[in-house]
Formats: C-alpha cells, sequence, structure tokens
C-alpha cells in the first residue's frame, strides 16, 4: 500500500483537521436524532451512531455538547434514531445545522409521529429506532448517548442514504 496525501504528524499526533480528513473516507448511513423536552423538539443529523447489543437491544449515538439536542435528550431521558432512505437527503440538509433553519423549525414540512417513548419519529424513514437513555458518558466535545431500543418501524422498499467524502450518496451513487 502506498500512503500518499500523508501530513506530517508530531509527537502529540494528528490534527484535528487532519483527522476530520480521514474520517470522511469512512461511508455511513445518515440518520436524525430527534427528542422531545416539555414540549420543545430538537433534532440533528448524525452519522455518528451505532448498534452496541442485542441483548438488551441497545444502541448508542454520538452528540457534541453545543448542539441544541444535547441537553434535551439528556434532560428528556429518551430519543430517537431515524435512519434515512436515498430520497431523503433534504431532511439532512435540514437538521444539519448548514441548512439556516433551526430549533422547532427543522421539523415542519416532515411527516413526524411518536412510538413509545414520545420522541418524534419521522415517518417514511428507512428505520426508526425508539430509544431510551440508559447511560451517557462524556468525552472531549461530545456525549455518547446508550439508549435501550424500546421500539421501532421499517419501510423495506427503500434503499439508505449515505455520507461519504463530505457529500451525500445512494448505493448506486450520487
Amino acid at each position: 500500500m502506498t500512503i500518499m496525501d500523508r501530513e506530517p504528524q508530531d509527537a502529540g499526533g494528528i490534527s484535528a483537521r487532519s483527522y476530520r480528513a480521514l474520517m470522511r473516507h469512512q461511508a455511513g448511513a445518515v440518520a436524525i436524532v430527534a427528542t422531545l423536552s416539555e414540549g420543545s423538539r430538537a433534532g440533528l443529523t448524525a452519522t455518528a451512531f451505532s448498534s452496541l447489543s442485542d441483548q438488551p437491544p441497545t444502541l448508542l449515538v454520538c452528540v457534541q455538547r453545543k448542539v441544541g439536542a444535547h441537553d434535551l435528550i439528556a434532560r428528556s431521558r429518551c430519543f430517537s434514531v431515524n435512519i434515512l432512505a436515498a430520497d431523503q437527503q433534504d431532511v439532512a440538509v435540514r437538521f444539519s445545522g448548514n441548512s439556516g433553519v433551526h430549533g422547532a423549525q427543522r421539523f415542519e414540512g416532515h411527516g413526524w409521529s411518536r412510538l413509545r417513548t414520545g420522541a418524534p419519529v419521522l415517518e417514511h424513514a428507512l428505520a426508526v429506532l425508539d430509544c431510551e437513555l440508559v447511560e451517557s458518558h462524556g468525552f472531549s466535545t461530545h456525549t455518547i448517548f446508550i439508549g435501550r431500543v424500546v421500539d421501532g418501524a421499517t419501510r423495506p422498499d427503500a434503499e439508505p442514504l449515505l455520507y461519504f467524502r463530505g457529500d451525500y450518496w445512494n448505493i448506486a451513487g450520487r
């Protein structure tokens, strides 16, 4: 293997910029993490989520501490992970923080309902996982939220939306 476009490293490791550039090469599913607390809804676009265990069914999601949904997830003790279908790129952009749309306005224009926990779930998502927060662990700029999956639904006829090299893709390509 030839290593190309490599930045020199110092004893402290690679820079944050280099790390982000490296991680852009990991293709991943795209989800909206959403929550509801005392009548306030919040959500964010996430690619840092993963299955943790099936006994009990749990997943983890990494949320930057400075985003609006972070404190609501901690307060409400519930959240949903809405894995987006390829035809839902507009939803990903809307919740990304780069669209100029903030707060509860992000939920407008798309169908939302609720399952067992009461957290908002996106209608027509590829899959939705309704979670009760069981643990959280802070690390640097993020919190790792661990949720027990208590309900869910799928849209079996859809393909996933993927994020790779700073752009959205579907399985067939862009």
